[in-house]
């Protein structure tokens, strides 16, 4: 065999061994990544107890009560494997008045008696002057939501017809009233004029406006010269514009002219009497 020959035949040897020898590196990377896989694996296995114990720690004195509400109904039913339905919520009570308004609407509830007592003992007493003095048709009293109302009519007491300064037999009358508001003291007084709907046209009162004010005037006149305090007093015409009757007939008429002292109610609470 010629040197040429051999020299191939050696050299066509050696790459065979050198491409069966090349996987041993594919072989060296593997086993390299592997190797390093495990490294981070226990890298991140590894967990710091002293860290580990005091996060424990802090998370049992956090849920323990001491810091959040309820923390340890948190911790039991966080800690159990099966998830418990809670309670029906009891129903949310109604609100109650605090003391001091509970006080308040007492003392308010007490005022109103006491006063529906007061109004009702000066109607008895101004129902008996006027049975004993036979002026029961001429003298009514009502106990109403605004207060006490005492009613006179004018033309059988107060005035005469178409004027404003007041009779003889209407002094006594109204001294008598005048005594019970003293000693009332307290309500403020509303004396108001009232008329029918017949028009009236004279030099002093070119309507009833000017008729009902200055009749209701007359009356507060009277009261302040019989002690009624003044500052308690107040008058008002209305004309016609608050019949008690019809004004088609002469005796509707009559009923609506009339002038009318109100004690004003002050409790406004639990009162009785109809409402106007």
């Amino acid at each position: 065999m010629s040197a040429r020959s051999r020299g191939r035949r050696r050299g066509g040897h050696g790459e065979e061994h050198e491409d069966g020898e090349r996987w041993l590196l594919t072989y060296a990377d593997m086993i390299t990544l592997l190797m390093a896989l495990f490294i981070v694996m226990f890298a991140i296995s590894n967990v710091n107890t002293s860290k580990f114990e005091s996060l424990q720690s802090s998370l049992q004195e956090a849920f323990s009560g001491k810091i959040l509400p309820g923390g340890e109904a948190i911790r039991e039913t966080g800690a159990t494997q099966e998830t418990e339905q809670a309670p029906p919520e009891p129903p949310i009570p109604a609100i109650s008045a605090l003391p001091e308004q509970e006080q308040q609407t007492t003392h308010d509830e007490d005022a109103a008696r006491e006063e529906q007592e007061d109004f009702e003992e000066l109607k008895r007493k101004l129902d008996e002057y006027a049975r004993r003095n036979g002026l029961t048709r001429e003298l009514e009293t009502d106990i109403e939501r605004r207060g006490l109302v005492i009613r006179l009519l004018t033309d059988r007491v107060l005035f005469p017809s178409g004027e404003a300064v007041l009779k003889p037999q209407a002094r006594p009358i109204l001294s008598h009233i005048a005594r019970l508001l003293v000693i009332d003291r307290r309500h403020p007084i509303v004396v108001e004029g009232h008329t029918d709907n017949q028009p009236i046209r004279t030099a002093i009162y070119p309507s009833n406006w000017e008729l009902s004010g200055a009749r209701a005037s007359s009356v507060v006149r009277h009261l302040i010269d019989r002690r009624v305090r003044p500052r308690r007093l107040e008058a008002s015409g209305f004309a016609d514009l608050h019949p008690i009757n019809t004004n088609r007939t002469p005796g509707g008429r009559l009923r609506n002219r009339r002038v009318e002292i109100v004690l004003t109610r002050l409790n406004h609470r639990g009162q009785g009497g109809p409402s106007e």
